[in-house]
């Protein structure tokens, strides 16, 4: 046994952990877990645990059901929430899904992450993400949810319980080792945004889905519900997932984004990386907005980009440069900003890795950045500039995706195919949905 995983045994000894949660994704991201006790986890972390695969959708078919979780010692921590259960603390080690003859499981969200970082890693670069979810925090009454609140961009009110809320939630993830950046109401009623340190996509990704589950459970002890879909109210701005991204040396850890003499102080790597991820945005949407309510966020008029092009301070630009400051070369990035947080946060950084790797291996150059707020342009003035548009419903996504061999091959024929299956369906189970505002226009007037 490794030197981590004889530190862990010795903490849950030292603290008292009576139970640990064995986490991993299903395609979709939602947390799946198996509890086992104390006793059990040294056998555990040595051999693995055996669960049904058949029983989590785009897993296993039922002949094939036995597969195998592999702890990630790394990832162990202990759930601040439990520290006063009086039936004992609870851990987590978030773990990776093999099959019985012991090769990773091509289904697993994690392994396709882990094989986009490792296709980086032989071009000798690391890549780095910083994901910005924003959520809604909601008070229920009666049957609807409304917001708790009715604060603006980064509105201060000493004792508002909003205010409250995201410092019990920062606290938690601080206990996480989760690095809190920065906490704020974002620009809706009862939306809010908390900032987390950069890392390497795969520490990202795992700390994405610990944060989504629990900001929720915080939430929850507050008597609010807390949402990460991307639109939930008509008419105000809906939640997104920007991602900041860099690449670094793998020898050195030198940020390789940054020329001193480069357009936005972009390095010609860069660039390319830009050019890539816009060259494969229509079928990037598919995984990165993967709900039919994410195309209700991506309309123009709220802030949302919906338009493939890149600019430095031009927020309605699907990508944005932030601005370079003297001294903080490390810190030069490219935000990608149509991800929402209905997203499976592996498999979002692993698309958005090989788009921007393919346009590193082919050299591509992106289009002239756009200055001008392109919300406000005609249709004739988009496409004189040459300036597209990102799909306007899960299914026109889907279709795209079919085509890009690119973002197909980085998710893998596995996912790909179990994934199209379940979105289409999801697709047609909206489309024959009859809706309130359905009967309200044409019941009486037709």
């Amino acid at each position: 046994m490794d030197d981590k995983a004889q530190a862990i045994l010795e903490t849950v000894k030292a603290e008292g952990v009576k139970f640990i949660d064995l986490q991993f994704t299903d395609i979709f991201g939602v947390t799946k877990s198996v509890t086992i006790q104390d006793v059990g986890l040294e056998e555990a972390l040595e051999r693995g645990v055996w669960f049904d695969g058949s029983s989590i959708q785009g897993f296993a078919r039922i002949q094939e059901s036995d597969m195998f979780l592999r702890l990630d010692p790394v990832t162990f921590r202990v759930l601040p929430w439990t520290l006063d259960d009086p039936l004992g603390k609870r851990g987590r080690i978030i773990c990776d899904v093999y099959n019985p003859d012991g090769t990773p499981f091509e289904g697993d969200p994690r392994y396709v992450l882990k094989r986009a970082v490792a296709h980086a890693e032989k071009l000798g670069l690391i890549y780095n993400t910083g994901p910005e979810l924003e959520f809604f925090l909601f008070r229920e009454n009666g049957h609807e949810a409304v917001p708790h609140d009715v604060g603006g961009y980064f509105d201060f009110s000493p004792g508002d319980e909003a205010q409250r809320v995201r410092s019990d939630i920062s606290r938690a993830l601080l206990a996480l080792r989760i690095h809190v950046e920065m906490a704020h109401h974002e620009v809706a009623i009862g939306q809010h945004e908390i900032d987390f340190r950069y890392e390497h996509a795969l520490h990202t990704a795992d700390n994405a889905v610990t944060f989504k589950y629990t900001v929720k459970g915080i939430a929850a002890k507050h008597g609010l519900i807390a949402t990460f879909m991307p639109k939930p109210v008509f008419g105000i701005n809906g939640s997104g997932m920007h991602v900041h991204q860099s690449l670094a040396d793998i020898k050195t850890g030198k940020n390789l984004m940054y020329d001193p003499n480069g357009e936005f102080h972009l390095s010609k790597l860069a660039r390319q990386f830009v050019a890539g991820q816009l060259a494969h945005a229509r079928a990037l949407a598919a995984v990165v907005a993967p709900t039919v309510n994410s195309y209700k966020r991506l309309t123009p008029g709220y802030e949302a980009p919906v338009y493939v092009c890149w600019a430095q301070h031009n927020r309605s630009a699907l990508i944005r440069v932030p601005r370079y400051s003297p001294g903080r070369e490390q810190a030069t990035r490219v935000e990608l900003r149509f991800p929402d947080p209905s997203c499976n946060p592996y498999l979002a950084f692993a698309v958005m890795l090989e788009a921007g790797l393919d346009g590193i291996e082919r050299g591509l150059e992106p289009p002239a950045p756009v200055t001008d707020d392109v919300f406000h342009w005609t249709t004739a003035e988009r496409e004189a500039n040459g300036v597209d548009v990102l799909p306007g419903t899960l299914e026109e996504a889907l279709n795209e995706l079919a085509k890009d061999e690119v973002v197909r091959c980085a998710l893998g024929e596995h996912i790909y195919h179990v994934y199209d299956r379940a979105k289409r369906a999801e697709w047609d189970e909206y489309r024959i949905h009859v809706s309130r505002w359905e009967v309200d226009r044409y019941m009486l007037t037709v």
